[in-house]
């Protein structure tokens, strides 16, 4: 039996806390200070490292930056200043049909298992019923697992330094249509990524429900 012990330094858990407590949904973004190409990738890059259904991914972004593809997703968006003041809005669009076998993870699980064919087949055949026997399963899949990715690219924008907002104040029909989703492709959420605008104020945390409000032991 292996195990496998992580060693962390006091100072990184503290650290891993601090950024959790005081990440905050940024309403107003400072539309001077840009977020550059590489910050971006390097959040992307590391936010990737979320986990999914069995790898499956079922996800994809549209990076929404310049002044054109703003404006039309503003248009759609109840118009609201932080698509245009923000730096890239950060479109998450989950994949409908992410279980199927067409999926290239599971020629990557085939490697990974020394190609034992019958080992992927039967986590094809489980997501399959799991995730793609009913539409409101395949919601669920689309949504459940593009909803991890989310949390990742935020708190990985705040380990860069970048400020965050997440959306799902938008049409959800005009966004499928005007920017070209396919038929098993979904809109799950916007993320406004940029720099908080230092001249606007916050308003205080709202308060939060914690374990005894929201676990049950059983």
């Amino acid at each position: 039996m292996i195990v496998v012990s992580l060693q962390y330094q006091k100072n990184d858990i503290m650290d891993a806390i601090k950024m959790i407590q005081e990440r905050r949904s940024v309403n107003f973004f400072d539309p001077t200070k840009k977020l550059d190409e590489e910050t971006l990738k390097n959040i992307i890059n590391l936010a990737v490292n979320a986990p999914s259904a069995s790898n499956l991914q079922p996800w994809r972004i549209i990076a929404i930056r310049s002044d054109e593809a703003k404006e039309r997703f503003w248009n759609i968006a109840f118009k609201q200043p932080k698509v245009k003041e923000s730096s890239v809005n950060l479109l998450i669009v989950g994949n409908l049909n992410g279980w199927n076998k067409d999926n290239p993870v599971w020629e990557e699980m085939l490697q990974s298992v020394g190609g034992k064919v019958e080992v992927v087949e039967a986590s094809q055949k489980g997501a399959a019923a799991g995730n793609g026997s009913t539409e409101a399963r395949r919601i669920a899949f689309a949504q459940a697992n593009s909803g991890l990715l989310a949390m990742s690219i935020m708190y990985a924008a705040s380990a860069y330094g970048v400020d965050s907002h997440p959306m799902n104040g938008f049409d959800y029909e005009a966004v499928h249509k005007e920017f070209g989703l396919a038929d098993h492709e979904m809109p799950v959420m916007n993320i406004c990524l940029g720099y908080f605008d230092k001249s606007k104020t916050l308003r205080p945390r709202r308060p939060r429900r914690g374990f005894d409000e929201i676990v049950e032991m059983l």
